[in-house]
């Protein structure tokens, strides 16, 4: 059986958000992004639609060495590269390609991140905040299975997934100078 690797990106880049629910859940990766990029300058997720903005957010496609990441010099980040099957991988790829086809339909679930907190799980139409998204994506593909809803799931809970690999942690500003880092030593950075 042939295999493929996706990437879950967790960060911690200093946003007034991210710093709140750091502090209700002292979940240090409070973001969580995929990626079927080794490079990471194609990851989708939902949060900022516009990085100076923090109220305008979406599904958006992301990438590690701009917008909000590039905005927040002290960004930290947890990537692992994930064993996946072809037919996964092309499951999540599918899902992901209805997601960017309509994206102007989708918005941040900011009431869900109070179920999460308060353990009661707020589903919204076309609504999704970053690990609600990737948990459901990884669900419905088959890869992560919880006991919780994907309203429910914290960045952090992502972690349990299995046949996972750490490829680095530590800020994203320094991660192109590990030797042996894919798709990264080519990547010029200018923070």
């Amino acid at each position: 059986m042939k295999h493929k690797y996706i990437y879950l990106i967790f960060t911690k880049t200093g946003t007034w958000l991210s710093s709140l629910i750091y502090t209700f859940s002292q979940t240090k990766y409070v973001h969580a992004s995929i990626s079927f990029d080794n490079k990471f300058t194609k990851m989708y997720s939902f949060g900022r639609t516009n990085p100076e903005n923090p109220f305008s957010g979406g599904f958006v496609e992301e990438n590690l060495y701009e917008g909000v990441y590039r905005k927040f010099s002290k960004c930290e980040c947890l990537i692992y590269q994930v064993r996946v099957t072809e037919d996964q991988y092309f499951s999540l790829q599918e899902q992901v390609e209805n997601f960017k086809k309509e994206k102007d339909k989708y918005k941040y679930n900011f009431i869900g991140l109070f179920g999460v907190l308060l353990n009661m799980p707020i589903k919204r139409k076309n609504h999704y905040f970053c690990s609600q998204f990737v948990s459901e994506l990884l669900m419905n593909s088959n890869i992560f299975n919880y006991e919780k809803v994907p309203e429910l799931i914290s960045s952090n809970e992502l972690l349990a997934i299995e046949n996972k690999e750490i490829i680095y942690e530590g800020f994203i500003n320094q991660c192109y100078r590990v030797p042996g880092l894919k798709g990264m030593a080519n990547v010029v950075m200018e923070f």
